[in-house]
């Protein structure tokens, strides 16, 4: 019996399929070297051997070999229009603001402060990007020097408005936690291009929020050195784990996150959170503590995002555990260190940079232990799954 020739057509809609598939995983921030283990497997079960994936941080390649030509699909990343309205993702933003005041906890001032920036900020950042996409590389700064300056300037009205709480709150959905943490992942996997250019991009993005605070503190006349100052009456022990939630809301809404998703996002940020503060409270007394502390978040965090992504209402795992990233504070770190170090205490700012780097190197490790615990667990229930 002679074997029929494979269908080009077929062999077009593979690649194309494959493509989308890869997109979609681009946009959502997913580290290169998952997206091309996925559509590998992906490719391997649709029986198109020999195909060919080159991921980018921006764009994919996919190539699929035919009995008589290369089929070839090209994507960039980053044109996916948001499903939800402008209003809910600009309220979403006020309530992840809130929640993320509550976490740091500052004073009622304070959380009450960082809220309304917040929704002002939301506003700000769904107008330029509906309207004006192309100043959008502009909007790190601004906002950065537009509630810098509102800080400072409020400091002389309420002075039991502390700085650190509503200056940081607000600008949490530029703080590029997650941008940095997944450049480790993929330089420690080899994915040299990709890392690098996250890395590049994640620390541009500080600076720019940096020049912001500074440029602020500047017009304020208020020096930098009052970026670290705490709540002297912060909310009661109770309210970060309210935060938690509010701000799994948040994400959930301002980030267009399907509904079904929130428990599932909620369910991870509680166990990052909660894993984080009692490694805090053994660690505590030690140099590293921080730094282990955000290790244990992240390595107890991930197995928990894989598990909830085999549920048939689960997200995938990268949706669960990308915005606990922003619970585990690279990212706040990073800004608090440039903005000391282009400002007058460089002392300082070296010590937060090596901390916020470190942090960073601890979650990516932490991420990458979890899920090679999570993929050894599913590989070793998976022959019983199967004879079931």
């Amino acid at each position: 019996m002679s074997r029929a020739a494979p269908d080009p057509a077929a062999e077009t809609d593979v690649a194309d399929f494959l493509v989308a598939l890869g997109e979609a995983m681009v946009d959502a921030g997913d580290p290169v070297t998952h997206v091309r283990a996925s559509l590998e497997r992906v490719a391997l079960a649709l029986a198109a051997v020999c195909t060919e994936v080159v991921v980018l941080a921006t764009a994919l390649f996919v190539s699929v070999p035919g009995s008589t030509s290369t089929h070839t699909a090209v994507a960039s990343a980053g044109g996916r229009p948001p499903p939800f309205s402008d209003a809910a993702r600009v309220a979403g933003y006020a309530v992840l603001a809130f929640g993320i005041a509550l976490i740091l906890r500052g004073s009622w001032v304070d959380v009450a402060v960082a809220t309304g920036l917040g929704l002002l900020v939301g506003v700000v950042e769904v107008a330029v990007r509906r309207f004006a996409p192309s100043f959008g590389v502009f909007l790190p700064v601004a906002a950065a020097f537009g509630v810098a300056l509102a800080v400072f300037l409020l400091v002389d009205v309420l002075p039991e408005l502390s700085v650190t709480t509503p200056l940081i709150a607000p600008l949490v959905i530029f703080l590029p936690g997650a941008l940095l943490t997944t450049a480790v992942i993929e330089l420690s996997t080899g994915q040299m291009i990709s890392g690098s250019g996250r890395l590049s991009a994640g620390v541009m993005r500080l600076v720019l929020l940096a020049a912001g605070i500074v440029g602020a503190a500047a017009v304020a006349g208020v020096p930098t050195v009052s970026v670290t100052q705490l709540a002297a009456d912060p909310v009661p022990a109770w309210a970060p784990w309210i935060g938690v939630v509010l701000f799994g809301v948040g994400v959930v809404v301002h980030e267009c996150a399907r509904p079904r998703s929130a428990a599932w996002i909620i369910l991870v940020l509680y166990v990052a959170y909660a894993a984080q503060v009692l490694s805090g409270l053994l660690l505590g007394g030690l140099v590293l503590g921080g730094v282990l502390s955000a290790f244990v978040g992240a390595l107890v965090m991930t197995p928990v995002a894989v598990w909830a992504a085999r549920h048939p209402s689960g997200p995938p795992a990268l949706v669960s555990f990308m915005p606990a990233f922003w619970l585990l504070v690279p990212g706040a770190l990073g800004l608090l260190g440039i903005t000391k170090y282009l400002g007058e205490d460089r002392v300082y700012g070296a010590a937060s940079l090596t901390t916020a780097g470190a942090t960073m190197v601890a979650i990516a490790l932490g991420v990458l232990l979890g899920l090679t615990a999570a993929s050894a667990l599913a590989d070793r229930e998976g022959p019983s799954s199967r004879t079931a």
